[in-house]
């Protein structure tokens, strides 16, 4: 296992080389419960990606998988999320790469492009949608940490809890960081600060993904945005879908539209 220390973190990454000239870097951000193996590689986009000729760097974010799981809710906060991803290109030399994060993977993905918008040349957020426009529903935080700290997961009545909750106990990890990350409190995105950001942006997610809502709605706050709906997915079959790969690689070409993505300096 590859790892570095970020603001005292350990942070486990994976950062593998094309068997040719490297065509692109590619910096894949993982979603909630979620981590760089489960994320990224088990649901093909490891091996796409390689056989793209593309240098593929994930890591675990803290919380998650191989890396560091403070219980600190300052531990937590979006800014630090988005430094530990920094502080991986830097120790990699990598400066500037196309970024793709999935689900919460996306606000730090967002975070990273408005703190350092120079170091992203092509963003993708998957799993997201309108819904991120609006405020967020009163509780929803506690309620997950709450799913989070059940000691039976048969006591979680809503759905989408319940299905955050089997997914973070298969992939065996620590609910009691996790907890802690959802109780952390960052401050709403400025709207006026993303309808700024210089790069193309894609924001794709299943039909069936209602927490997502519309992609489009998004991706029309970004000046060289565009939305994707991959039919017949939801939150979490969209991640592995054929679909979601077409689009994504169709917008890293730049033949997705190309009306709607002006050359890019």
């Amino acid at each position: 296992m590859a790892s570095f220390t970020s603001d005292g973190v350990t942070i486990a990454y994976d950062d593998i080389a094309p068997a040719g000239p490297a065509q692109g870097t590619i910096v894949l951000i993982h979603g909630f419960a979620s981590n760089r193996n489960e994320g990224w590689k088990r649901t093909g986009w490891y091996t796409a990606f390689e056989r793209r000729g593309y240098r593929v760097i994930a890591l675990d974010q803290r919380g998650h998988g191989e890396s560091g799981k403070p219980h600190d809710l300052h531990a937590y906060e979006r800014e630090r999320l988005a430094a530990d991803v920094l502080n991986l290109m830097d120790a990699l030399g990598v400066e500037r790469a196309d970024v793709f994060g999935y689900s919460m993977g996306t606000r730090t993905a967002l975070e990273l492009a408005v703190a350092q918008p120079g170091r992203i040349d092509h963003l993708v957020l998957g799993g997201i949608g309108g819904k991120f426009l609006e405020p967020r529903e009163e509780g929803s935080s506690e309620k997950m940490a709450q799913a989070m700290l059940a000691d039976d997961p048969a006591t979680i009545t809503e759905p989408m809890l319940r299905s955050f909750r089997q997914f973070a106990d298969e992939q065996g990890e620590d609910r009691k960081a996790l907890a802690a990350m959802t109780q952390t409190r960052n401050m709403p995105f400025d709207h006026d600060a993303l309808a700024t950001l210089p790069m193309p942006v894609l924001v794709v997610a299943g039909a069936g993904d209602a927490g997502a809502g519309d992609p489009e709605a998004l991706a029309a706050i970004f000046p060289h945005g565009h939305g994707k709906v991959i039919p017949g997915c939801d939150h979490f079959s969209a991640i592995p879908h054929a679909l979601t790969k077409a689009a994504v690689f169709d917008f890293l070409d730049g033949v997705m539209d190309e009306d709607d993505f002006p050359p890019f300096e």
